[in-house]
Order: structure tokens, then C-alpha cells, then sequence
């Protein structure tokens, strides 16, 4: 077969035996060092690829925490959704109208005359559900607005017992005036 340089060398007489192994085996050695592989990749280029691998780590991390918010305010949502559903007064045949506001907006609703007097009394109370408004009774509204405040629109307080001393407490104006 093909004679090897080091082996023409050694026919030639340029080299002798001893030299030949000499760099054999530094050839060897230098192999072993360096690994089969190839040179190993220095410390900034390991720094490097770690400072990546933790940014990335931590951009997922962001990442999920956010899908992880946005599913708990989905839970909320539907969890207030099915509590106004559940427990909502139905209203049929109603023939006064309840005047309230929404925002900046004026709204009407109409109720009979039962839960017109517990809506005045805070016995009911009126809740935005999506783009409609229900009544509820007044514990449920309670429960909503310890879940979120901006859907109840009116809950009413009961009436305090009137002061002793106010002179004008025989002239009780009504709080459910009919225009």
C-alpha cells in the first residue's frame, strides 16, 4: 500500500527510528489533549451561551406567569358570570320603570312593583352582567363586588334609624318619588 511520509522519510535515512516515535507519540499526546472533538470553546463563549439559556429561562417564566393571569381573571370572569346567572330576579311583566346610572349614562329597567320597593330598600340590587343588567338580591351583590365593584351599579343601604333631634323628621321626604 501507500508508504506514509514518515515511513519515505525513514527509507531515505532522513529521520532515524528514535525520531519517529518521538513524534509519534507528541502527536498522540497533543491528540489526547485537545480531544477528539476539537479545541474546547472558551470561558466567553460559555458565558455567552449561559447568559442566553438564563434570558431565555426567564422570558418563559414571564411567559407563563402571564398565561397564568390571564386564566385567573378568566376564571373570575365566569365565576361572577354564573353567580349573577344563578341567583338573578326575573323580571317579567314588569310595569315601573327603575331609573339608574351607568357611568355617565342614564338606564332603565322595568321592575314590578315588589322589587321596585326592595330595590328603594336594598333588599335587590342591579348588576351589569356583559351589556345587560340584572337584579339581584343584595347578598349576591355584596359577593359580586367583592369580586369586582364596577358591575354593581345600584345597591342601596338600608335606612338608619332618623336622628331624635331632627327637626325634620316628621317631613320624610320618600326616596321612591314617581315622576
Amino acid at each position: 500500500m501507500g508508504n506514509s511520509l514518515q515511513d519515505q522519510l525513514l527509507k531515505a535515512g532522513l529521520v532515524d527510528e528514535q525520531k519517529l516515535k518521538q513524534a509519534r507519540s507528541s502527536k498522540r499526546k497533543q491528540v489526547k489533549q485537545t480531544g477528539k472533538k476539537g479545541p474546547r470553546p472558551d470561558a466567553e463563549a460559555r458565558q455567552a451561551a449561559q447568559r442566553a439559556r438564563a434570558e431565555k429561562a426567564e422570558r418563559d417564566r414571564e411567559l407563563n406567569r402571564q398565561r397564568q393571569e390571564e386564566a385567573a381573571k378568566r376564571a373570575a370572569e365566569n365565576e361572577i358570570r354564573q353567580l349573577i346567572h344563578t341567583h338573578r330576579v326575573v323580571r317579567d311583566g314588569g310595569d315601573l320603570a327603575f331609573n339608574f346610572s351607568d357611568g355617565s349614562t342614564l338606564k332603565r329597567i322595568y321592575v314590578n312593583k315588589d322589587q321596585h320597593v326592595k330595590l328603594v330598600s336594598g333588599r335587590l340590587a342591579v348588576v351589569r352582567q356583559d351589556a345587560f343588567y340584572e337584579v339581584v338580591p343584595a347578598e349576591v351583590a355584596e359577593r359580586v363586588r367583592a369580586r369586582d365593584a364596577s358591575l354593581v351599579l345600584v345597591l342601596n343601604q338600608p335606612t338608619q334609624e332618623p336622628d331624635p333631634n331632627d327637626p325634620y323628621a316628621e317631613f320624610q321626604v320618600p326616596d321612591d318619588l314617581m315622576w
